[in-house]
């Protein structure tokens, strides 16, 4: 187990640099002055020049983005053209407000995948088949702001039973903060919720069909202990690869739907940093986004060998 956890960490090292030599690339390419835009309608010449040597932007980029990485590996990624702040500190102002969301619908998600996608692969040419294939592709074909928008209009404006928008910190009010989740968790998770269902349903059914079912069957074992101990736990394999991507995903911010409900994450914030060419904190958030997919695959790399024995890492 540690020679594996030190290869994925020096793999871990490759891909973050490969990203933030891209990243680093691509954002210098895009037209458009930071400091400028910055400065608004405060430029003059004095301050600009001022700002530009601050920054480095005067240098070479081979030598900017030596300095940007030698100080990133130090956790320093620098300070932000639009706010003066430090990137780390706006990333982590944003951080909880991004992990509250993404870790509810996660588990809206399961909550709607697991049992609809195994009820329906046990029963299948059912009602219920048809009925769960038919919610999983409205979900996949509806979009997430317009599911946003409805949600807002029936349970806030005319129900009145939730807020509709905005972001409370858990530790200022944990009622409020429930309350302001709801709304976004579900709508997030719903969408996540349709793909993992036609993932649970076909895994299923894959695992139905298998020998071991079979004979389990043959021994005459209760019906629950086969779907528990057979086909669930054999079932969860790609189930879970689909949902760590999910929950990658989800932790690099739901751009959309954070503006629809004015959700303080960082999808927001990157979003921010692009309508600013912000350089030091869309490289920041970036960066961060690619720790979320190693870190949440590295994650779930393990998690195989807890639900399937056959599994091992050496």
């Amino acid at each position: 187990m540690t020679r594996y956890l030190v290869r994925r960490l020096g793999q871990a090292v490759v891909v973050l640099f490969g990203v933030s030599v891209a990243v680093f690339s691509i954002i210098h390419l895009v037209p458009g002055d930071p400091v400028r835009l910055a400065l608004g309608t405060r430029f003059n010449q004095q301050t600009y020049d001022a700002l530009v040597a601050r920054a480095g932007l005067d240098d070479p980029l081979i030598a900017q983005y030596v300095n940007w990485l030698g100080n990133a590996v130090r956790g320093d990624l620098g300070v932000s053209f639009r706010s003066g702040q430090p990137v780390t500190d706006l990333i982590l102002e944003r951080l909880p407000a991004t992990m509250s969301l993404a870790l509810a619908a996660i588990v809206v998600a399961l909550l709607i995948a697991l049992p609809l996608g195994l009820v329906s692969a046990l029963r299948p040419r059912s009602a219920v088949d048809y009925v769960a294939t038919f919610a999983s592709q409205a979900g996949l074909s509806i979009p997430d702001f317009w599911l946003a928008i409805v949600a807002i209009l029936l349970f806030s404006l005319t129900l009145g039973w939730l807020p509709s928008s905005g972001y409370v910190p858990l530790t200022d009010d944990p009622v409020e903060w429930a309350r302001h989740l709801v709304l976004p968790a579900v709508v997030v998770g719903t969408v996540s919720g349709a793909i993992l269902t036609r993932f649970v349903r076909s895994s299923a059914l894959e695992a139905l069909s298998q020998d071991y079912t079979r004979t389990a069957r043959a021994k005459g074992l209760p019906a629950r202990t086969v779907i528990n101990r057979h086909v669930l736990r054999n079932a969860l394999v790609p189930v879970i690869t689909v949902t760590g991507i999910q929950l990658a995903y989800l932790l690099s911010g739901v751009v959309v739907v954070e503006v629809v409900f004015a959700w303080q994450g960082l999808g927001q914030l990157a979003l921010q940093a692009v309508e600013t060419r912000d350089y030091p904190l869309l490289q920041g958030a970036v960066l961060l986004f690619a720790v979320f997919f190693l870190v949440v695959n590295l994650i779930v790399d393990l998690i195989y060998a807890v639900v399937d024995p056959r599994i091992s890492h050496r």
